[in-house]
């Protein structure tokens, strides 16, 4: 059986086969097979452990804030593939890479507490859609802001039609997680929108990507300020997903994930 104490195998095997089909990709002067398929396995060993980890507990990994951090390091491999196989970055399986195995070891230095209880307002048929769709549109905003990073860096706008796809999707996985969330809040507490810390910090994130689409759409700024955007709104999210329940204000939320 698959639990949380045989995590760091699956880990340790997924982040290997990361790196060694990244640095495929980094010598490769094209698309590298090797570097697909040792991505493509790097991440089907992570999704493994997600599967079995889910029949083990009885219940979708994706109640406490360890658990969403699965789904991310997962999304991330898949994310950055699906960003090399468009684009053929020889570097975004790197930064993809290094990403995901950040999040796992993170998830290995602090375990968090595991049990197959679920509050009531989870046991819905939204949780799974909601939470899933919010990590993977995560994860690709992830791959434009290391687009960001790198158009900064190297003094570029080469990368912004790539962004600009990528953000794309995002949002509009995005919106799809907030359109499901308000739904479900509807029926878990009479409200869709209450002004929650977290769902603040998730309009003021979604408000960030649509003015670079909007900036984007009418050529009204320059490469450097949509690379900004894209920067600060990625560290928006970043405060939407686990630093809000940091905030004072936010202790009373019913979105955090220490809750039982």
């Amino acid at each position: 059986m698959i639990t949380w104490d045989n995590f760091h195998w699956f880990a340790m095997v997924a982040a290997l086969l990361w790196i060694v089909g990244a640095g495929a990709a980094l010598v490769s002067g094209k698309r590298s097979r090797w570097a697909i398929i040792l991505s493509v396995a790097g991440t089907l060993v992570f999704g493994t452990f997600i599967v079995g980890f889910w029949i083990s507990l009885q219940r979708p990994p994706l109640r406490t804030m360890g658990e969403t951090r699965l789904w991310y390091s997962f999304f991330m491999g898949v994310s950055g593939l699906l960003t090399y196989l468009r684009w053929k970055y020889r570097w975004i399986l790197a930064f993809s890479a290094v990403v995901g195995i950040v999040f796992a070891l993170l998830n290995i230095l602090k375990p968090e507490i595991h049990d197959q209880s679920l509050m009531p307002a989870l046991q819905s048929f939204w949780f799974v859609p909601h939470v899933t769709v919010y990590m993977f549109s995560y994860s690709v905003l992830g791959c434009a802001f290391i687009l960001a990073c790198m158009g900064l860096f190297r003094h570029q706008e080469n990368y912004l039609t790539a962004a600009d796809n990528l953000v794309y999707t995002g949002v509009a996985f995005l919106t799809i997680g907030m359109l499901t969330g308000a739904i479900w809040a509807k029926a878990a507490w009479g409200h869709y929108w209450s002004w929650d810390p977290k769902e603040t910090w998730a309009a003021f994130t979604w408000a960030g990507y649509l003015l670079y689409i909007h900036l984007r759409l009418f050529r009204r700024s320059s490469p450097h300020t949509l690379y900004w955007i894209l920067i600060v709104s990625f560290l928006s999210l970043q405060m939407c997903w686990y630093g809000v329940n940091y905030l004072p204000s936010a202790q009373e939320s019913v979105h955090l994930y220490n809750r039982s």
